[in-house]
């Protein structure tokens, strides 16, 4: 009988542990709220914390969206807290639980996602449990993650996660051009009207869904920024990390962003796609883990940034 209330006691204080390991986040902007989650370590003095950001469109806090889940950003956090070091992942807003922060589309600009990555630094900045604050953007994160770091004091070192080395307008010129060069001769004059700074009242029917007018603000707002330029203004370590069978983003952006600052160092790594995954280059099967939550982080990945950050 006691040795079955050691155990139960035990279970108990294990499963208070666990649930202390996750904190609930709320950051309230004009909109709303936006709502993540801190993952903590057990240490008992002030330890690193990594503000992690996540990709372009719907993805979410755990680098999941509507149509496919891959838990690669919560793998994340979670490889960092067995390494002693905190982090913080967010819902972007109009995403997940951070839904009712949304703007309308034509009144959303990429500087209000680049504002609240600086406003999480911020709240950061604060809190006495960390001992440094590390940005981490991951895919269009990335852009927003350097950017953020610049403009909010406090921020130590950053880190690039198959980051663009050019501009938004160039990788839909690219990814144009790879399906049809007919698309791309289509989308040109509103993409280069766009590039300028200009809004198109006509528009191909077939680009429409992505020149829509409500949507071409934000386009344009995105467009403007070079993550080359950004980059050469950080004056603090860099890492930037690129996998050698991305679909999406290519060694040659992470050779452009690692040229950009006499302070980055770069890590290429074999056999990880866009979402971090262990892949082969083969387009079918590199895909198909981008809808495989339980499949694990490349293995070499955790020890490439615990390493940066402890350095």
């Amino acid at each position: 009988m006691k040795k079955t209330i050691t155990l139960f006691a035990l279970c108990l204080l294990t499963l208070g542990l666990f649930a202390q390991a996750e904190e609930a986040l709320t950051l309230e902007t004009e909109t709303g709220a936006i709502h993540g989650t801190l993952t903590l370590t057990a240490a008992t003095g002030p330890v690193p914390v990594v503000l992690i950001i996540a990709g372009s469109g719907a993805t979410d806090r755990d680098g999941n969206n509507p149509m496919m889940a891959n838990n690669s950003l919560k793998m994340l956090a979670e490889g960092l807290q067995s390494n002693g070091i905190a982090a913080v992942r967010y819902d972007k807003r109009g995403i997940g639980q951070s839904k009712a922060a949304a703007h309308q589309e034509s009144d959303l600009r990429f500087e209000h996602f680049v504002a609240d990555a600086a406003a999480w630094v911020k709240r950061l900045s604060g809190d006495e449990r960390f001992s440094k604050i590390i940005v981490l953007g991951h895919s269009e994160g990335s852009l927003i993650g350097m950017i953020a770091a610049r403009q909010q004091p406090g921020v130590a070192q950053y880190i690039s996660v198959a980051g663009a080395g050019v501009p938004a307008a160039e990788i839909l010129r690219t990814q144009l051009k790879a399906q049809a060069q007919f698309l791309l001769d289509e989308a040109l004059p509103t993409l280069v009207k766009l590039e300028q700074g200009e809004t198109v009242d006509t528009i191909p029917p077939m680009m429409y869904s992505l020149f829509r007018p409500s949507v071409q603000p934000y386009l344009i707002s995105w467009f403007k920024y070079d993550p080359v330029q950004e980059l050469a203004q950080l004056d603090m370590p860099i890492l930037i990390v690129q996998g050698a069978t991305d679909l999406q983003v290519s060694v040659s952006d992470a050779d452009k962003l690692a040229a950009a600052n006499s302070r980055s160092q770069k890590s290429i790594i074999a056999g990880m796609n866009h979402v971090l995954k262990e892949s082969e280059a083969d387009r079918m099967k590199n895909l198909q883990t981008y809808s495989m939550p339980d499949l694990p982080l490349q293995r070499e990945l955790v020890g490439v940034l615990v390493a940066f950050i402890r350095g």
